[in-house]
């Protein structure tokens, strides 16, 4: 007891220390894990601790990872992303396997060494790639999406490729692992065999197989939503906890069983219950166990990496490293031509995914207990993984710093449209509120003069029909091609704040006729916007904020009529206050600075807290209606 306690002492303080610190170095967690594992690897080796046999444990997060993973894939979704999951996320996995497995079969002269090698090398890192890219707000853009896309496919691709590596197993390679165990007795001493189909011929194990896949399909199709609502019935979080592991550890136990990947039964299990109304209760259920089991496991790789290997041969391991994140940066930039990722979001594509990925690990454990690579092999190609991840926040970093603002300054060498057209609304920015906003006066019969700075956009929203001129409008001379001094609407749509003050103070110094419509970064900016001498201010999230709480007194029971006249009566008194403190603020000292405007807002949100609250009871009141709940 005291040595498990130990270990799990020395794991979680490794884990609780290195992380946070990655993750503040913008490293991400896994490489946290994975140096966490690299440090206490000499204690674990003074302690005499198996490390391989807590990472055969510590890969059920894998199982349960792949099991989320069935969860996310709905039809539809997939449907609307297959050209670049499987042009863009195929083409790269084929291409990637077919190179290395040339060059590969070179170097270790086996057919099979090559090709295992060639599907390693293929995956990247799901886990940094998809963190970085949501860190920087990278996600919805088009090389994020195209990124998503092709880690995607990957993921989907670990199932058969885990389903068909054991099929490259090197009899040579078994025997040296069957004599290294230590087998000094009869067949009687190996234990029972949870494999029910080794011994049977292998169309019988094949059919088998079938009939096991189609049991997690009719069993997750027909009993899970029954056992899940019994379950539920009984009102017992851990309960459910406790029936969604039963489920996955069932699916995984069943692919051992009869000789097919735990990973694969995992998924196939999550994209049945995808559609299932327990399915949120399930990822949140899960969740946690696939963050510890997969911490532990990148844990135990970081300790189990030979890093005398690299002191030993350095050149070789450098040369792999650079070799391999060269041949996929080129692969990758060169499918993303083909599928038309731009300008740095086709560096993004490439930089970001040029790494090996964690699912590497997995298939080089996987591997090696299958008798499918040599030591020899994998030991270099474990190191070359954890260096290629290490490398990834950098690459990101670079193109961040050199490359993005290269092609932003080509961008902005455009020559700026000529504007031919004279209308009396003009709107500066076609994005998220700019485009809804022409919509709207289309709609009404009205024309606009958008002029937008964004060259990828115009181009996008052009293909639709939508006219948009290219240029900035924070420049006067723009502003004045536009027709501005006859304009009788212009409305501020884009989302930096100093351009838009900018604008605006230009605008209503030199055309004070000029009706302008500014969009609000958040509530200080309305102040700022005020001080400018702008009366049309509207914040950029706070009509649907209202709509949301007004949503969120309907589901506590309210009418519609209360609900509306309680976010209505919110909205006024919130408008009352934000233009009494308006008139407080001083745009020229910062606002911690401005004693009067602090000490005005402390003193009337109690007031205005209990002035409210009364009259939202008055509401409710006179429409004879109670407090729900």
């Amino acid at each position: 007891m005291t040595d498990f306690l130990l270990l799990a002492f020395i794991f979680l303080v490794a884990g609780i220390v290195a992380v946070p610190i990655a993750t503040r170095l913008g490293l991400g967690s896994v490489l946290g894990y994975l140096i966490a594992g690299t440090i206490i690897s000499p204690i674990l080796a003074l302690l005499h601790v198996d490390v391989v046999a807590i990472q055969h444990f510590a890969e059920f997060g894998v199982v349960i990872m792949l099991f989320l993973i069935g969860m996310e894939l709905e039809p539809k979704r997939l449907w609307e992303m297959r050209t670049r999951i499987l042009g863009l996320g195929g083409g790269q996995v084929l291409i990637t396997m077919l190179m290395v497995f040339a060059i590969s079969y070179f170097l270790v002269d086996r057919w099979s060494y090559a090709l295992a090698i060639g599907a390693i090398v293929a995956l990247s890192s799901t886990a940094i790639v998809l963190q970085t890219l949501q860190e920087k707000g990278l996600m919805s853009s088009d090389g994020g999406q195209a990124s998503f896309s092709v880690l995607l496919f990957q993921d989907i691709a670990v199932i058969p490729m885990l389903a068909l590596l054991p099929l490259l197993a090197v009899p040579e390679l078994a025997e040296l692992a069957h004599g290294a165990s230590g087998d000094h007795g009869g067949e009687g001493d190996h234990g029972m065999s949870l494999n029910l189909v080794e011994d049977l011929p292998g169309w019988q194990g094949v059919l088998i197989g079938v009939a096991a896949i189609a049991a997690v399909v009719l069993g997750g199709n027909y009993l899970s939503r029954p056992m899940f609502r019994f379950i539920a019935s009984a009102n017992l979080r851990e309960l459910f906890t406790a029936a969604a592991l039963f489920l996955v550890i069932g699916i995984a136990l069943l692919m051992t069983m009869v000789g097919l990947s735990p990973a694969l039964g995992a998924f196939l299990g999550g994209v049945v219950l995808a559609n299932s109304e327990y399915r949120h209760e399930l990822e949140a259920d899960i969740d946690p166990f696939r963050g510890l089991l997969l911490g532990l496991f990148f844990i135990t790789v970081g300790a189990s990496i030979n890093f005398q290997l690299l002191v030993s041969e350095p050149v070789l391991i450098a040369g792999l490293v650079v070799g391999l994140m060269a041949l996929k940066f080129v692969i990758l930039y060169g499918v993303g031509s083909l599928f038309k990722v731009r300008g740095s979001q086709r560096w993004l594509l490439a930089l970001g995914l040029a790494q090996l990925g964690e699912f590497g690990f997995v298939l080089i454990s996987f591997t090696s207990s299958n008798a499918i690579l040599p030591t020899e092999i994998t030991d270099p190609l474990l190191l070359v993984i954890a260096i290629t991840m290490l490398l990834t926040p950098f690459l990101f970093i670079f193109r961040e710093q050199v490359i993005a603002p290269i092609f932003d300054r080509l961008q902005s060498q455009r020559e700026e449209d000529a504007i031919d057209e004279t209308n009396e609304i003009i709107i500066a920015g076609r994005g998220r509120m700019g485009g809804i906003i022409d919509r709207m006066l289309r709609a009404a019969g009205y024309r606009s003069t958008v002029i937008d700075f964004n060259s990828r956009q115009i181009d996008f929203v052009q293909k639709f029909g939508f006219k948009t001129y290219f240029g900035d409008a924070s420049r006067p001379g723009l502003l004045h091609s536009a027709g501005i001094e006859n304009a009788k609407i212009l409305i501020v749509a884009i989302d930096d704040q100093a351009q838009i003050n900018e604008i605006v103070r230009h605008v209503l110094h030199h055309y004070p006729k000029v009706h302008v419509i500014a969009r609000a970064i958040d509530r200080t900016h309305v102040y700022e916007l005020w001080s400018l001498g702008c009366r049309d201010i509207i914040r950029e999230v706070y009509d649907s904020s209202l709509r949301m709480g007004r949503s969120a007194y309907k589901a506590l029971g309210f009418t519609k009529e209360v609900s509306d006249q309680l976010s209505h009566a919110f909205d006024q008194a919130d408008r009352k206050r934000l233009r009494e403190f308006a008139d407080l603020y001083d745009v020229s000292k910062p606002m911690f600075e401005n004693e009067t405007f602090i000490t005005r807002v402390r003193d009337a949100m109690e007031d205005w807290e209990s002035e409210l609250n009364k009259e939202m009871r008055e509401i409710c009141e006179a429409a004879e209606v109670e407090k729900p709940g």
